[in-house]
């Protein structure tokens, strides 16, 4: 863990405990810190994601409130270390995980389903419902889907139709090694309208 001082609260780093975007709130463990930081269902929605995976790395900054740490704001979010067994670890993919899918699109949830580990998605423009796995929004630092979300995923084409290979936020998709590497904005409106 590492802290900067500032006017408007420490940097800090550290790992998601747990979050419950139906209780809208959650805790991150830091290292150097003796009690676990707060981390609000507003913050995260101002940092543009609904929910946070388990074991995701978190940078934040953090202020010091009478009842403890909480989070005011966060810098970024990194998928769960993937180890080889155990909790937080990567487990596999029902489909072949060389599948890359083509470019980002945006896309809305029909439904998830977490206890199952999976739902679907419909993207705009294309009539057939793309299959999300639960390791997937792991894999991108997401825990849960809402029906109706707006979402930025990679769709290949699997042995059983569309699959999600990646998903980001709708306001930011995820920028890093690995991740998707556009913004919704930077979708090309003009080739899907030209493909119908």
């Amino acid at each position: 863990m590492s802290f900067d001082s500032e006017e408007a609260g420490r940097t800090c780093t550290g790992v998601v405990k747990w979050f419950d975007s139906t209780k809208g709130y959650g805790f991150v463990v830091a290292a150097d810190q003796e009690r676990d930081i707060l981390l609000h269902a507003n913050v995260l929605r101002n940092f543009g994601q609904n929910s946070v995976a388990d074991g995701s790395r978190i940078s934040l900054r953090v202020v010091e409130t009478p009842r403890g740490s909480q989070a005011q704001e966060i810098l970024s979010i990194a998928p769960p270390e993937p180890t080889d067994e155990g909790e937080g670890g990567r487990s596999p993919l029902p489909f072949d995980e060389t599948l890359q899918g083509g470019d980002i699109v945006p896309a809305r949830i029909k439904w998830f389903d977490r206890a199952k580990g999976f739902g679907f998605a419909n993207v705009f423009g294309l009539g057939d419902d793309v299959f999300i796995h639960i390791e997937v929004l792991r894999r991108s630092s997401l825990a849960d889907l809402q029906p109706g979300e707006a979402i930025a995923i990679r769709v290949a084409d699997g042995a059983r139709g569309k699959l999600a290979t990646q998903v980001g936020v709708w306001e930011s998709a995820i920028n890093d090694e690995g991740g998707l590497t556009a913004s919704v904005e930077e979708y090309d409106w003009q080739q899907d309208e030209a493909a119908e």
